[in-house]
């Protein structure tokens, strides 16, 4: 499903644990580590979207997850003209994105990459809450920090009783150093 311009809708997953740390995930057969994500069906909301995606590439189900926040609206990243596939009709020219905010509430076994016949992921970790924004692939990299920028004062105020562990602004745009 692409829309008119050319945006396949997606929804990505932003997973806390309770020490204000984020899920981190390496694709399978590949190099890159990125958040879960995934494309919504033409008959899916967001949310729906979301939970299947979750249970997909975590193997998390509802209740293994508080829903936190979630971004207003699409944010959209284009794709890199190397991974646009000219011959396809509709021509997907990027994604456009409802991202999701989620606390872990059950347990951290229950996170399984294996759940789904053809698994996204191979490896996890928990990594510090900016650490995505400077390690993503670059064409996904201005939708991280805007998904990121939007939920750093809901993980602030959700971690505010744990003195330290409030998530550190990331450098201005401006001075030339990536997010850490």
């Amino acid at each position: 499903m692409i829309d008119a311009d050319g945006y396949r809708p997606n929804v990505g997953i932003v997973l806390l644990n309770s020490d204000g740390q984020l899920f981190w995930a390496r694709r399978v057969h590949r190099d890159g580590w990125q958040f879960p994500q995934g494309g919504m069906r033409s008959d899916e909301t967001p949310l729906e979207a979301m939970y299947r995606e979750l249970a997909e590439e975590t193997g998390l189900a509802p209740h293994h997850v508080e829903v936190v926040a979630s971004t207003r609206g699409w944010l959209r990243y284009r794709l890199p003209s190397r991974y646009v596939r000219q011959h396809q009709r509709p021509l997907c020219i990027g994604q456009k994105q409802v991202w999701f905010l989620l606390r872990l509430v059950g347990q951290e076994d229950a996170l399984r990459l294996d759940a789904h016949e053809k698994p996204e992921f191979d490896l996890w970790r928990w990594v510090d809450f900016w650490y995505p924004a400077a390690h993503v692939v670059n064409f996904k990299r201005s939708v991280y920090e805007r998904a990121l920028r939007h939920f750093a004062p809901v993980v602030e105020e959700l971690l505010s009783v744990r003195v330290g562990s409030q998530p550190r602004r990331p450098p201005d745009p401006g001075n030339g150093r990536a997010a850490a």
